[in-house]
């Protein structure tokens, strides 16, 4: 606690903002939109393995989690303050640090593919500055972020050789989404059947339940999504930029859309667990399969834009 209390001592409102700012790239919705903008428009393999470190990640970090059970350090230390804004955000136990899993694994895998100097350098940064918001905060000790970005940085290496090798094989990447399956049905089972003992914050459990259950609808929508996309859709990922920046920008703000309204829509009628699976399995098989057959549509803006310059 020595370090989250000297930087407790020297916060000031112009770097609560800009950590508040920084922390947000750590969040589930900041490593989805990365990891489709990659798939949409960089490299749907690279998008794939972004997606894989970041899943099977959060599969670790959610089982250490409620296996470890260890309370924020506001909770351990009652005269320790943290940013406010930073508490609603700041759910689940605190060891290991889920941001810090999320950012480090996203960007980490994105510095470790792309060898552009601005990119790596960007990348790099990112994966030093949302682990340090989340001590800067007081929601994470030291121990929760560093453990999170050894756990983050063994997948990133550990993953692409193996993930390079099943995609060369017919049925690689069936074996592999099927075992990213087994791996976020057996966090679900955990969760469900161990003996937790009678003092679990069950605020904390359900937070891990809700992981599990994104996890398992996640994986099976891109097991059911890939050979579609890859039999039937095939889309590319070149274009202009305007044309990129018309297929993010829309399709992301779709997927948002998507996301908040089959909540409201599914939670009419399916019980919490079911709701999420399905709901999280939709939004990827829109993102694989649906939006990616408007990107024909979008990349004819080009030759509007040669032929009116003509």
């Amino acid at each position: 606690m020595g370090f989250l209390k000297f930087l407790e001592g020297i916060r000031n409102p112009f770097f609560d903002f800009i950590f508040s700012a920084i922390t947000y790239l750590g969040d589930e919705t900041a490593f989805m939109a990365v990891a489709i903008l990659i798939f949409w428009c960089v490299s749907k393999k690279d998008g794939y393995y972004i997606l894989s470190v970041g899943l099977i990640g959060t599969v670790i970090n959610q089982f250490l989690k409620l296996a470890f059970r260890i309370p924020r350090p506001w909770v351990k230390d009652p005269s320790f303050t943290i940013v406010e804004s930073a508490r609603e955000a700041a759910t689940g136990y605190s060891f290991p640090s889920g941001h810090t899993q999320n950012s480090v694994g996203t960007f980490g895998a994105i510095a470790f593919l792309y060898k552009k100097k601005w990119v790596r350098i960007t990348a790099i940064v990112l994966c030093v500055l949302v682990p340090f918001s989340r001590m800067y905060l007081g929601v994470h000790t030291p121990l929760d972020v560093f453990v999170s970005v050894g756990i983050a940085l063994v997948l990133i290496f550990a993953l692409k050789p193996l993930f390079d090798y099943l995609v060369k094989k017919p049925f690689g990447m069936y074996i592999f989404l099927s075992s990213m399956i087994v791996l976020s049905l057996g966090l679900l089972i955990f969760i469900l059947v161990f003996p937790f003992p009678a003092d679990l914050d069950p605020h904390n459990y359900e937070s891990g339940l809700k992981n599990a259950c994104t996890l398992l609808g996640a994986t099976c929508g891109m097991l059911i999504a890939y050979p579609i996309e890859e039999k039937f859709i095939r889309f590319e990922t070149e274009g202009k930029w305007y044309s990129q920046l018309i297929k993010v920008a829309l399709g992301l703000g779709i997927v948002l859309g998507l996301k908040a309204g089959l909540k409201v829509l599914l939670s009419l009628f399916l019980p919490a667990m079911v709701e999420r699976v399905i709901r999280y399995a939709i939004i990827v098989l829109f993102a694989v399969c649906v939006w990616p057959l408007a990107f024909k549509f979008i990349r004819r803006l080009e030759n509007v834009k040669k032929n009116c310059c003509k």
